[in-house]
């Protein structure tokens, strides 16, 4: 049936055929994410351009910028922080801090959002005077 000799492979073992997997498998994939970072700069550089803020609202280049970020951050930290060939035990440290983090910045957005409903006249006495850039002005003096 079976080789009474025979024994499951080790920890060690496994943590060797990983190591020798990812050192042996070559350049390609680290050009290829490269190539990938590229496209993904290019379309945050594509966003800087007049037609796309005249075609594309507001909302939604933000959510593409923001899709952009993400995209080449995790292509970073997998590939080039080596994380896609770490063990699995991984998940248990990022996926938490990760969903905390989402979490914590989700909570802070009504605080940032709503601040000035809540302002004191003494407070807005002494409030900072928004910026206005000169061409902002003659906009908004239009409308």
């Amino acid at each position: 049936m079976s080789d009474s000799h025979s024994h499951p492979p080790t920890h060690d073992q496994h943590l060797h055929n990983d190591e020798t997997l990812h050192a042996t498998s070559g350049n390609t994939k680290y050009w290829i994410v490269f190539v990938a970072l590229c496209l993904l700069t290019m379309c945050s550089f594509l966003t800087y351009f007049d037609w796309w803020r005249t075609s594309i609202p507001p909302h939604v280049s933000m959510a593409f910028m923001m899709a952009v970020s993400c995209g080449k951050a995790l292509l970073v930290m997998l590939f080039f922080m080596h994380l896609l060939w770490e063990a699995n035990w991984k998940w248990v440290l990022t996926v938490p801090a990760s969903m905390m983090a989402v979490f914590l910045a989700c909570m802070l957005i009504p605080d940032i959002g709503l601040r000035t409903d809540y302002y004191s006249q003494a407070r807005w006495l002494h409030a900072p005077v928004p910026h206005v850039e000169a061409d902002q002005a003659v906009d908004s003096a239009a409308h």
